[in-house]
């Protein structure tokens, strides 16, 4: 039985998202939250308490035993950008674009 945990409207771009993603995909999940609470990244944080949100939804929801759980996948999507604008030289605009993301964890329980 998967539980799945979403995030939206982060806002840190889907690129250094997906990054941290990809550490903890196929650990189990008390693995994986250690993993993220040692790297030095903003998306571990985003990451990890998506995680943990996982594990909470499966515990109550699906009744699952949480030292079965494994991240079965975590993807990062892209959100709304922002458009924003600076002034630069002889009064043109330069646009920025604040991107954001939307986090999605899925955790099973691992077959013994």
């Amino acid at each position: 039985m998967e539980a799945v945990a979403r995030s939206r409207h982060i806002r840190i771009s889907p690129r250094k998202l997906k990054l941290v993603c990809e550490l903890v995909v196929g650990k189990h999940v008390e693995h994986a939250l250690s993993i993220l609470e040692f790297t030095p990244k903003k998306g571990a944080k985003f990451v990890s308490k998506t995680l943990l949100s996982a594990i909470a939804n499966a515990r109550d929801q699906q009744n699952v035993d949480e030292d079965k759980l494994f991240v079965k996948r975590a993807t990062a999507d892209t959100g709304p950008t922002w458009k924003r604008s600076i002034m630069r030289a002889h009064m043109h605009a330069t646009p920025i674009h604040k991107r954001t993301s939307h986090l999605t964890i899925i955790v099973d329980e691992k077959e013994s």
